[in-house]
């Protein structure tokens, strides 16, 4: 086995290899960015070297760079987790022309599946089903256009080099192609530096279920069973399990079969997925399935297959280079339970799925048979905007499904979150969903059930606010207290008591707060019935206290409240108008501007782009009304309420 490896990746993921990696008792070797430097999986490795600033494209994305640590470290390997270089055919070819084992397939077999159209042509020979669809190589906005009058709408427009969910854009009519043609170019374009794409029909009620194969340096390949990831919302996945919900043995069969037949196509060597999708709404059939695309590396679900197999695939990854047998067979492989992961994200549902950023004041997950929490990053440490949000992956195993739903849901409602807002409530719905419950998948439940699963604008819970004010009084009234008892020696006066007297008749009756930055005025009767006839719904709360605020969270939703500034009288003040300001949604770019100075616009009409975490967002008009103000020029980079512009209302004369 390998003495040493360098981790070329960050994060969950770096932390998750590097933990194989020490049982087996290698060197580990951490390579960061600077705003990584005191990251758990800098901190786990035995040496960490700084590869240069925050943006990737500046350090992880930097192959030059790696390698001239691995050199300098003497690491006998290196291991890039997924995304960043995974699937770069070249970065794999410099590292074994280095003289240095690459953990993964080899550099062949990533250009063969690394561009769908190419892979598509590839498994079709191997008579793998795929998806009708145009995958050759004219660009044409009109060609593609007119290719995709011709398959039917709705289609998918994907990125030619695309995954993760980006690059991504579905197409329900002819007039909305072309705009959905140039937001995904320009996706695809700065996610993975290609903005070609390809054109597939879209499949009705798709289930995605996708296969874990493996293969040796011995020309052996072989599958451990399957995942269903059909729980997406924009194509990104957000709860994965194995195995897929009403697949029998020969259905199972059937898809392992074409998985195989895909990886031998290429010689494939390591950890390898291959994505298929089929029809939900006829139920998984061994005739009713497409090939999409083959992801030559690690999944971020791949603990579920760990679960339910008992194989730890990292440690395939490392056996598998380093020239070993796969140590079993097909036939030694059975099914073990079930197990469901849920992404746990730093991003607001209520907000349109926004990212958030901050630091973690607080962060604690639960323990318990059949749980396993995969995270990269620790209390007190931070969610910046140069990375993906993923806070952890909260995974259940049990010996049904509903076991290991149940599981996951109860560890998601005690995993505790302070700072960035999370989407802990939003996935504990989806699990109760009586759909996703009953096994009726496709990639658009989510969607379909926005309202329902919690993921719209909602009102502040009252309790919760209640609970934060008095709170915070409390506070203020111990604080109070402390000071008379300090002033006691001194002469008696009335303004040293601390029993609420006032010049004036009688007492205030309501507390100011602050929540999430907007006033609120809970009104005192009001919040001590609710304290003790309703018991603040059992007083289920947990209190954190940072940033002179408090975080109240229940049940993975969270609201900060803090006091206002003392000398601000604007309670009472309702003449401000901010209705029109137009302001970032989060720390981002702005990619593009569609408005100029003295402009009219339709409340809801579409006035920028702002662009974090490599996903667009677009910035609406809050009302109709004419344009002043601009603030900022396409390119800019913004802040996190950053005001772009002013949306003036017309006054009539």
């Amino acid at each position: 086995m390998f003495k040493s490896v360098l981790i070329a990746n960050r994060g969950e993921i770096a932390l998750r290899v590097a933990r194989t990696a020490r049982r087996l008792g290698m060197r580990v070797i951490a390579v960061h960015s600077e705003a990584d430097s005191a990251a758990p999986f800098v901190t786990f490795a035995d040496e960490a070297y700084c590869i240069g600033p925050a943006p990737a494209r500046e350090s992880y994305l930097v192959a030059d760079r790696i390698l001239e640590v691995a050199k300098k470290a003497g690491a006998e390997c290196i291991h890039p987790g997924y995304g960043f270089l995974s699937e770069n055919p070249e970065f794999a070819e410099a590292v074994e022309a280095a003289g240095i084992a690459f953990v993964g397939p080899p550099a062949s077999a990533m250009r063969a599946m690394g561009l769908k159209d190419a892979a598509k042509a590839l498994v079709e020979k191997a008579s793998v089903p795929v998806v009708p669809g145009y995958h050759g190589t004219n660009q044409d906005a009109a060609f593609l256009k007119g290719e995709a009058d011709r398959i039917g709408y709705p289609v998918l427009i994907k990125a030619v080099a695309g995954g993760g969910g980006k690059g991504m854009r579905k197409v329900e009519a002819p007039e909305a192609f072309a705009e959905a043609l140039a937001s995904c170019q320009r996706e695809a374009a700065s996610s993975f530096g290609d903005a070609r794409v390809l054109i597939e029909k879209y499949v009705t009620a798709p289930r995605h279920v996708e296969v874990q194969i493996f293969g040796d340096k011995h020309g052996n390949v072989i599958h451990f069973f399957e995942r269903d990831c059909s729980m997406q919302r924009r194509h990104q996945k957000v709860i994965e399990e194995a195995p897929a919900p009403g697949m029998n043995a020969e259905t199972r069969a059937a898809f392992g079969k074409a998985a195989v037949e895909a990886g031998k196509a290429v010689g494939y060597v390591g950890a390898g997925t291959v994505e298929f999708i089929a029809d939900g709404s006829r139920g998984l059939r061994p005739d009713g399935f497409y090939f999409m695309e083959m992801n030559t590396r690690l999944q971020v679900e791949h603990p579920v297959t760990e679960c339910i197999t008992g194989f730890d695939l990292v440690e395939l990854q490392f056996r598998a280079a380093f020239g070993e047998k796969l140590p079993v067979t097909q036939a030694d492989l059975a099914i073990n339970g079930h197990a469901v992961e849920a992404r746990l994200y730093a991003e607001e549902p209520e907000r349109g799925f926004l990212p958030s950023t901050g630091t973690l004041h607080a962060l604690e997950f639960p323990e318990g048979a059949g749980i396993r929490i995969d995270s990269g990053v620790v209390e007190g440490g931070a969610v910046t905007p140069f990375y993906d949000p993923m806070i952890a992956k909260v995974i259940a195993h049990g010996a049904t499904r509903d076991e290991a739903l149940d599981r996951l849901k109860a560890a998601l409602e005690n995993t505790i979150v302070a700072g960035p807002k999370t989407n802990t409530r939003f996935l504990a719905a989806l699990i109760d969903h009586a759909d996703f419950r009953a096994g009726k998948l496709d990639t658009g439940l989510i969607e379909r059930n926005l309202q329902a699963l919690g993921a719209v604008e909602q009102a502040p819970d009252v309790a919760m606010i209640v609970a934060g004010a008095l709170a915070l009084a409390a506070e203020e009234k111990a604080r109070l207290e402390a000071v008379a008892e300090a002033r006691s020696s001194m002469a008696d006066d009335p303004f040293s008591v601390a029993d609420g007297f006032a010049l004036a008749p009688g007492r205030i009756g309501h507390i100011d707060v602050l929540v999430e930055g907007e006033k609120h005025r809970v009104v005192c009767d009001a919040a001590l019935e609710e304290a003790t006839g309703e018991g603040l719904r059992g007083g289920d709360f947990t209190l954190v206290a940072a940033d002179d605020a408090l975080y109240v969270i229940e049940k993975g939703r969270q609201l900060k409240i803090a006091r206002p500034d003392p000398l601000d009288v604007s309670f009472d003040d309702h003449h401000g108008d901010a209705g029109g300001l137009v302001k970032s949604p989060m720390h981002g770019k702005l990619v593009a501007l569609f408005v100029n100075e003295g402009d009219e616009v339709e409340k809801g009409q579409r006035v920028a782009i702002v662009e974090a975490m490599k996903m667009e967002h677009p910035v609406l008009a809050p009302r109709a009304g004419r344009i002043e103000g601009i603030a900022f020029e396409a390119g800019a980079q913004l802040g996190e309420g950053a005001r772009i512009l002013t949306v003036v209302e017309h006054v009539e004369a």
